[in-house]
């Protein structure tokens, strides 16, 4: 299945509501530190409500910590960004890949961003700029999903 990871998040309601979306889909979620707040923080706790115990998170310290471990599960990069031409619905998902998302704030720095295997975009109307850090990986995580055929399976599903 496909990961997630958050390079230094500035907020935690974001955060809290990326790991509820990790919970319910079956990911896990890399916070790659420093974050802007506590990592206890209870507003972390508030958006990801009661499925905070269900998710899947893996702490890195450092950026540099995060990327040894991926190259050494040979993992790709794929940088979600509004620095990149390539639309996300026009790129071909794999299992394995880690979704990244950059700090709210400011993104990635240039060394992270030249690293990524992949940079991605979400294709937006005219004169926006970008969408809330959490609703960007549910919609690119639902694609990736679809794409890999990792979706959960609910009790009853059948696919169609």
């Amino acid at each position: 299945m496909p990961d997630i990871a958050l390079y230094q998040p500035d907020i935690p309601q974001n955060t809290g509501t990326i790991l509820r979306l990790a919970a319910c889909m079956g990911v896990t979620v890399h916070l790659i530190e420093p974050a802007g707040f506590p990592i206890s923080d209870s507003a972390l706790k508030r958006a990801g409500m009661d499925y905070l115990e269900r998710a899947a998170m893996v702490r890195h310290i450092s950026f540099a910590a995060f990327d040894d471990w991926r190259r050494s599960n040979k993992r790709r990069l794929i940088l979600l960004t509004t620095k990149s031409e390539v639309p996300y619905v026009d790129f071909a998902f794999q299992p394995d890949d880690i979704l990244m998302m950059g700090r709210e704030s400011s993104g990635v720095p240039e060394d992270v961003h030249t690293l990524a295997d992949a940079r991605l975009t979400i294709p937006m109307a005219d004169g926006m700029r970008s969408l809330n850090v959490a609703v960007s990986t549910g919609m690119v995580l639902g694609e990736a999903l679809r794409q890999s055929g990792t979706f959960p399976k609910s009790p009853g599903y059948t696919q169609r």
